[in-house]
């Protein structure tokens, strides 16, 4: 009896590696025979839900993914854009989520290693890091923990690999008390005639294995990253990687190194299912076969099978496929950098996959069913009316009446979703690379381009609560909300990634959610000519361990990149001066539904989530785009959470400098037009007020004076109802910036 022809594989077995009976028998007809459990394996992996997407490849069709310069979209490693001159900027968001709930520190140091990998496979040098991240309520006894390991393990591997963080988003909600997000962002800059892609061509080019030795982390990471979490979730310890981001650095600069040779045909990081992923995508977008010789894969532990080679996750490794002739060359440039290298196989023309070990086959499979036709569902879902039911969103009736704006701010600058995340980004390393020009506080982060004028602006944002509450709407604030961060900082927004972080799609409710989501996604995209480049799906985001099967808040992050042409002309949050004009633009309809203010100041979560007018959207964006360009405002801040007032609030903060509102008799509640959460607004302060408001009138857009700069306190004159409340920048400072070292406790000392 040969390898090839095992003993049986058990239902059991089957349920254990995460394949459905009926999956089990599509595999037995494209095999033709039973599989033996290397082959089992790696039909699991590779058919999972985080390798396959097999619940979601259907309506990821359905986005916008083109543009005049769009280089490469979503198929590959990362998004690939033009920003001129040569260059190119290249960009991907990914998530960690599951790893870094089980052990926050190394699945957050792995989330971030996985996605320097995808950028710099296709040529690039990383340039900048992002985060955007989820957590459960504050008080949740294990919270403080994944907080603090969940940070350290971010800045822990990008501080030591040399790439600077330079932003984020931070949010927490009772939703992920059982299921937190770990979303890594990386943008990296090539050239666009060095750019590298993972098709393997040649038959008989060498198949080549560089980076770190294999050993049994991760094993089953994928599989695990495809099932929601149970009471048992800790026993899945070890299918988290292990991360050494001083490995790292080294396979960037012997990559780059090699790069700037021309002996490379074809490169892969081996990310999620490792050499199984890597090898079986690079032979199948080349249409090619592959064949591997597993004693010559390096590994770092005893007596490893097959089977335990092919489904490690253990970081910092890459698959090539060289000229012929040119191994030498690349093993010496590895070998320098103190990296193993080694020849492992070769491209064949069979369209198979096939695995030699102690000169037997050990596995041959057909490479079509492994990629191109894996499962892909259209699972059933409930129309939007039907979801909304379901959801239970209570209209928004009597909207509170409150005049204490003072107090209200004071109570919303200290809340968690909206306190200062110093204590968070200060342990990153953001100036590494000296070409940081923003960093973490404002809109959105600025990171030249090394040796030129132009610069990059970076952003990642989402408000699960208004997805939660209407996906459709949701979907295109995310979007539109990430346009709006990189207006404000001067940039024109060109392209994004996501993460689509959503529960169990076999829930109709959950799927509801999903397509609701790139529904909105996708008209937000068109209108705002901002296409979508690269992404990951995240789905069993769901924890039963909480309760009941309970899920997530749906979270499509966005991860948005504009470009600025001239760095220098970038615009910040902080007031500037004493005696500036304060003006508002954009339309203020006091919409209070899902606002954090009806949440924190009220107690309660009601109504729809503000709407998004794309089209003026779209006019807000350009006219401040103009006006940072003219030089006619000197600061700039986008409303989004707590509206108008917060940013305010944190513009003064910024800037140290205080500022004076009247609150005239015609608005009838104060608190509501203060932190109403309308869309497509943005705060300016300007000397010429005039011909900014000329500006925006001819936009279409409205433009309201509201107050001016000056004083180290923000003033309300309520006039009649109640005149004049002030509250100092000190006190506010103390709300806003005491909040996080208090939650973290002795934790706030590793800072």
């Amino acid at each position: 009896m040969t390898v090839l022809e095992a003993s049986r594989i058990s239902p059991e077995t089957v349920a254990e590696h995460g394949l459905s009976p009926e999956e089990y028998d599509r595999l037995l007809h494209a095999l033709g025979r039973e599989p033996n459990l290397v082959e089992l394996g790696i039909f699991s992996v590779m058919w999972s839900e985080h390798c396959s997407y097999k619940s979601s490849r259907f309506h990821l069709k359905k986005l916008p993914t083109e543009a005049p310069w769009v280089i490469c979209g979503p198929g590959e490693n990362a998004g690939i854009i033009d920003i001129g001159d040569g260059d190119a900027a290249i960009f991907k968001m990914e998530s960690h989520n599951h790893p870094s709930y089980i052990e926050p520190y190394q699945g957050a140091a792995t989330g971030v290693g996985g996605i320097l990998r995808d950028v710099f496979t296709m040529g690039a040098r990383p340039i900048a890091n992002m985060n955007a991240l989820r957590f459960g309520r504050p008080d949740h006894p294990k919270m403080r923990h994944l907080i603090a390991g969940v940070v350290h393990g971010i800045g822990g591997y990008g501080n030591c690999v040399g790439v600077p963080t330079v932003g984020g988003e931070v949010n927490f909600d009772t939703a992920y008390d059982g299921n937190i997000l770990v979303n890594a962002m990386t943008v990296g800059v090539a050239k666009t005639d060095k750019i590298f892609y993972s098709a393997a061509t040649g038959i008989g080019n060498p198949i080549v294995y560089v980076g770190s030795k294999t050993g049994r982390d991760g094993i089953h990471g994928a599989t695990m990253a495809s099932a929601d979490f149970d009471e048992n979730s800790d026993e899945k310890r070890p299918t988290v990687q292990v991360g050494d981001p001083f490995t790292e650095k080294l396979l960037i600069e012997a990559c780059l190194e090699l790069m700037a040779t021309d002996a490379i045909v074809a490169i892969q990081d081996m990310g999620a299912a490792g050499l199984t992923s890597s090898s079986v995508e690079m032979a199948s977008k080349g249409g090619a076969g592959i064949r591997l010789d597993m004693n010559k894969v390096p590994c770092r532990e005893e007596g490893m099978t097959p089977y335990e080679m092919m489904l490690s996750e253990s970081q910092e490794r890459m698959l090539m496929v060289l000229k012929p002739g040119r191994e030498p060359e690349a093993e010496a440039i590895f070998r320098k950098w103190e990296l193993d290298f080694a020849v492992i196989g070769e491209v064949t023309d069979t369209g198979h996959m096939v695995l030699e070990f102690d000169g037997e086959v050990v596995c041959d499979i057909p490479l079509g069913p492994l990629a191109d036709e894996a499962p892909c569902y259209e699972r059933p879902y409930i129309s939007q009316d039907e979801y909304k039911a379901w959801a239970g969103i209570k209209p928004l009736e009597n909207v509170p009446e409150s005049t204490d704006i003072a107090a209200d701010l004071l109570k919303l600058m200290a809340s968690p979703n909206l306190a200062s995340r110093r204590w968070i980004w200060e342990q990153y390393d953001s100036q590494v690379g000296a070409d940081t020009v923003q960093r973490p506080g404002g809109d959105a982060a600025v990171v030249r381009v090394h040796g030129t004028k132009k610069a990059l602006a970076i952003t990642t944002d989402c408000t699960p609560r208004y997805v939660y509450a209407d996906p459709v709407e949701g979907g295109k604030q995310a979007v539109a909300e990430t346009y709006r961060n990189l207006c404000a900082v001067g940039a024109k927004p060109l392209a994004i990634t996501n993460c689509l972080n959503f529960g169990n799609p076999q829930r109709p409710e959950i799927m509801a959610q999903l397509v609701g989501a790139l529904q909105g996604m996708g008209e937000a995209c068109r209108a705002l000519d901002y296409p979508i480049v690269s992404g990951n799906v995240s789905l069993y985001n769901e924890s039963k361990a909480t309760g009941g099967g309970s899920a997530i808040l749906p979270t499509p992050a966005i991860g948005g990149v504009g470009l600025l042409e001239d760095w220098e002309k970038s615009a910040t949050i902080a007031f500037k001066a004493e005696g500036e004009h304060i003006i508002l633009i954009g339309h203020s309809d006091s919409h209070s539904g899902q606002s954090l203010w009806l949440d924190v100041c009220h107690g309660r979560r009601e109504g729809s989530p503000p709407p998004v007018d794309l089209d003026a959207e779209r006019r807000a964006g350009e006219c401040i785009r103009g006006l940072i360009a003219d030089g006619l405002v000197t600061a700039v801040h986008d409303c989004a959470d707590g509206g108008a007032g917060v940013a305010i609030a944190e513009m003064a903060l910024a800037g140290n400098i205080g500022m004076s509102m009247t609150v005239v008799p015609q608005i009838p509640n104060p608190g509501a037009i203060l932190f109403g959460e309308d869309q497509g607004r943005y705060v300016v302060t300007t000397s010429d007020p005039d011909r900014v408001r000329a500006l925006a009138n001819d936009a279409n857009l409205f433009a309201v004076p509201i107050g001016t700069t000056g004083g180290d306190a923000l003033t309300f004159d309520l006039m009649d109802r109640g005149g004049p409340q002030s509250v100092t920048l000190s006190q506010l400072r103390v709300a806003h910036e005491g909040t996080f070292p208090k939650l973290m406790g002795a934790d706030a000392a590793l800072a």
